[in-house]
């Protein structure tokens, strides 16, 4: 029987608002060590680097969910010949993962959003006041507002906000491409927030 050992995390530096610096993750339950990984582990995490990432040490205990999740998320974002922009799929997580309250992921797909797009006060502003902020760019706003209706409910997301982003110059492949990227964090947010909690170095703290 696999141990599943649950970790409790009492001096755990919790960030106190979302933020685009670095993050880390604790969590509830034991991860594998890298001396319990076996070959199958190891390529299940597909880039190994991995071994040493909480989270993915603890999901490789699936490894054949891992491996699919993994393979999933990067031809998501990083297929990105013939569709949107990397940038504009890494706005969609990061409105998703800001709606959906989970720190880690909204840091994480921040700071992808503000190198790629150079457009580091929009994104600040987004984690500060919220998905109802006003990006300052019509298609932000669109990306933004189609990336909470799927995540409020993926009923939710209707016509108007597919012939939002056509009016904004969207092909069908690429609002095909910002479904994908709110979608995928809404539910990988779902699973992080599951199964444990974000954690700031404590001199890093970002007053706000």
């Amino acid at each position: 029987m696999v141990s599943r050992t649950v970790t409790e995390q009492p001096h755990a530096h919790r960030p106190e608002h979302f933020t685009s610096d670095q993050v880390g993750w604790l969590p509830w339950l034991a991860p594998l060590t890298e001396e319990e990984l076996t070959p199958r582990h190891r390529e299940a995490l597909v880039n190994e680097t991995r071994a040493r990432m909480p989270y993915f040490a603890l999901l490789v205990r699936d490894p054949d969910a891992l491996e699919a999740r993994t393979r999933t998320d990067f031809d998501i974002f990083h297929n990105t010949e013939g569709g949107l922009s990397r940038a504009e799929r890494e706005l969609a997580a990061t409105a998703a993962s800001r709606f959906n309250g989970c720190v880690f992921c909204a840091s994480v797909h921040a700071r992808f959003a503000t190198r790629l797009a150079a457009r580091g006060e929009d994104v600040e502003r987004l984690l500060a006041e919220g998905v109802e902020t006003d990006t300052g760019d019509a298609l932000w706003n669109a990306i933004v507002r189609a990336a909470v209706a799927l995540s409020r409910t993926p009923v939710g997301f209707g016509a108007e906000h597919v012939e939002e982003l056509r009016a904004n110059g969207l092909s069908d492949s690429e609002i095909g491409d910002v479904v994908n990227s709110a979608s995928f964090f809404n539910w990988a947010n779902r699973l992080m927030l599951s199964l444990g909690e974000p954690e700031r170095p404590a001199e890093k703290e970002r007053v706000r």
